[in-house]
């Protein structure tokens, strides 16, 4: 009876192991400030991104793949927390004085992370963090077994030292010295190859958030990916791409391994830029508009799923996606429910894989500096109340007009109330930001550059 009853326990034992090692690996990786056509699978023909190209072919892109904010840090807080930030006040970057104990992504917020862990994943989150300067609000603190990257929002990427003491790169909670830093993008790659080869060896599966910082400022880059844009004229995009071009690499690098050890077939992968191209040689064309500003190049971002046992590849998906829809993406693929809050996304393989041939969303929102900038998606139409234009709201009818260039309000002041309305009902379950937002000073400072050469453009020009 006893013989009986272990062997009863083995074999459930046994079960329990094989069904975790079914559920797929997860790998998240974030590229930073790139623009929507500074990849190969959107057109892009002078930045070579051969291994994300792949990607897309293998899996999904998306036409209309939005972040869920214009820029950095509120961007990652709704990834992670697969709500909108301003349900619980971090539509703003976190404060540039790291003063405030509070700035950073709530510790009440259930992360991706976080369930994951619990329900069994290794985990491990490499780059970028940007949700908090405090160690409450650290990776380590938040669900990852294992960190290696900075907190802050910015970092020299030969990792050399400053009087910031938010700027030093961590391994699980403890700075690393600065020497140990070669190229921060290939660091990153190195220890993302790392993690999945012991991770592999294991019964568990792992989830990775890979956060590059490329192709962020400063603009830093290697001379072996400097050779990689030789081809080009301008030097500011010669830099530029080059970042994006070693990133690529990198993630070449990473496929590769996940091949190598046999996980490939089994991970849902997504990609993504958390927001627009910061304009110093990035490109968010043709789209309008730039990081900071919510018309779609601010917004509409590179964006690609693959799943090899679970997305069928080679798909081209045009209806408008969010990054908030990655969360329950998730937890479909892994079979793991969420406890509490709702869900501000929606499981999408259903709709990537023609299961359901319906749009995956009716209206998006997007909202920073408490309403100084908000727009809003509704079927074909977009509402956007810009900082850049002061007290002007444009309507743009996007089927017809996805570059933004035909300002439709005051031919269509219904649809625009429409629109309207439906901003301010969504506000009610909302709250106001829980700081101020340091990054308006640069959306503005971009008004006056625009203003200042526009002055200088017409300068000598003849009253008639």
């Amino acid at each position: 009876m006893k013989s009986k009853t272990l062997a009863l326990i083995l074999a459930l034992f046994c079960a329990i192991s094989v069904f975790a090692k079914e559920r797929p690996n997860v790998l998240i990786i974030i590229s930073d400030d790139q623009g929507w056509g500074d990849v190969g699978f959107n057109g892009c023909t002078d930045i070579p991104t051969p291994n994300l190209d792949k990607l897309a072919e293998e899996g999904v892109s998306f036409q209309a793949g939005y972040a869920s904010h214009p820029y950095c840090s509120p961007s990652r807080a709704g990834l992670l927390s697969g709500r909108y930030q301003q349900r619980f006040g971090h539509e703003n970057n976190t404060p540039y004085d790291h003063g405030d104990p509070e700035a950073g992504l709530p510790v009440n917020e259930l992360m991706i992370s976080e369930l994951l862990h619990e329900n069994g994943y290794q985990t491990c989150a490499i780059g970028k963090w940007h949700l908090g300067d405090y160690e409450k609000f650290w990776p380590n603190k938040r669900g990852f077994d294992d960190w290696f990257g900075f907190f802050g929002g910015g970092y020299n990427y030969w990792g050399n030292p400053d009087k910031d003491p938010n700027h030093k790169i961590m391994r699980n909670g403890q700075a690393v010295k600065p020497e140990e830093i070669t190229y921060l993008t290939d660091d990153f790659t190195r220890e993302a190859v790392n993690y999945i080869d012991s991770y592999a060896k294991n019964d568990k599966p792992f989830f990775m958030y890979l956060a590059y910082n490329a192709p962020h400022a400063p603009i830093q880059a290697t001379r072996e990916y400097l050779d990689m844009m030789e081809h080009a004229e301008f030097g500011d995009r010669a830099a530029y791409g080059a970042m994006v071009a070693g990133m690529d690499v990198g993630i070449g690098k990473v496929i590769e391994k996940l091949k190598e050890t046999g996980e490939y077939e089994n991970t849902l992968i997504f990609f993504y830029s958390d927001n627009g191209g910061h304009g110093m040689g990035s490109r968010s064309l043709p789209f309008r508009g730039n990081k900071g500003k919510l018309f779609e190049g601010g917004i509409r971002v590179p964006f690609l799923a693959c799943w090899p046992k679970g997305i069928n590849g080679g798909n081209r998906y045009l209806n408008s996606i969010s990054a908030l829809d990655i969360y329950p993406t998730i937890l479909a693929a892994t079979g793991i429910e969420y406890p509490e809050k709702k869900l501000d996304g929606v499981n999408l393989l259903p709709f990537v894989n023609g299961e359901n041939k319906g749009k995956p969303h009716d209206i998006i929102f997007w909202r920073y500096s408490d309403g100084a900038g908000y727009a809003v998606q509704k079927g074909d139409y977009k509402i956007v109340n810009s900082a850049f234009k002061k007290n002007r709201i444009y309507l743009f009818n996007l089927k017809e007009d996805p570059y933004e260039m035909n300002d439709l309000a005051k031919q269509m002041p219904e649809k625009l109330a429409e629109l309207q309305a439906d901003y301010e009902q969504w506000t009610k379950g909302t709250v106001p930001a829980k700081w101020h937002d340091p990054h308006i000073d640069n959306v503005e400072n971009d008004v006056e550059k625009r203003e200042k050469y526009i002055r200088a453009a017409c300068a000598g020009e003849k009253k008639k």
